[in-house]
């Protein structure tokens, strides 16, 4: 994709040339390319995934930009030529992603605390921590506290829990459009 210098001809054009080119314009810059080709090919089912996904995610990016406070976050987010919408289709497209789960300061008592380090290409907004005894009945649940740096999570036990052998901890976290990623760690 070739780069159009800033002229009065091809100034803020977008469109097809024929049946040749095509011109698009991104933030102030404009950029001809080659019409792509269509396949005649049929789609396989994780083409078809994906495409119905990218769909979700462009109707995300549409309503970040009819609110206002969200999409002036994804544009604090956004660098060179991107604009909110593309932030938050990107955003849509990535789940975040569970770093570490630190049980090393779990011993089964209250006011114990679990660490997660979970990131995002924008940003996780809950951490939730199931805890379950060795037979699957839950001990306890609740949300974890984000900590100043950004990535980490702190969740404080509130249950005794009388013998931790064999039981699981299953740590969720989710981004702002809804991306669910969910880890589990035994003791």
């Amino acid at each position: 994709m070739a780069k159009v210098g800033n002229n009065v001809v091809t100034s803020k054009l977008s469109g097809k040339l024929g049946d040749q080119i095509v011109f698009r314009t991104r933030g102030s810059k404009t950029y001809v390319s080659v019409k792509p080709n269509k396949t005649e090919k049929e789609a396989t089912d994780e083409q078809m995934e994906h495409r119905r996904h990218f769909q979700e995610a462009i109707l995300y990016g549409k309503s970040v930009n009819a609110n206002a406070d969200i999409k002036a976050a994804y544009k604090d987010a956004a660098t060179g030529n991107q604009s909110a919408f593309n932030v938050a289709v990107a955003d849509f497209m990535s789940a975040p992603h569970i770093e570490e789960i630190d049980i090393s300061n779990y011993a089964g008592q209250a006011g114990d605390t679990i660490r997660i380090r979970a990131v995002d290409d924008f940003k996780v907004v809950e951490a939730v921590v199931n805890i379950y005894n060795s037979d699957s009945s839950l001990v306890e649940n609740g949300q974890a506290v984000q900590q100043a740096n950004g990535i980490d999570w702190i969740y404080t036990a509130t249950s005794q829990n009388g013998s931790i052998e064999g039981d699981k901890i299953v740590i969720i976290v989710s981004d702002l459009p809804g991306n669910i990623t969910s880890e589990e760690k035994s003791l």
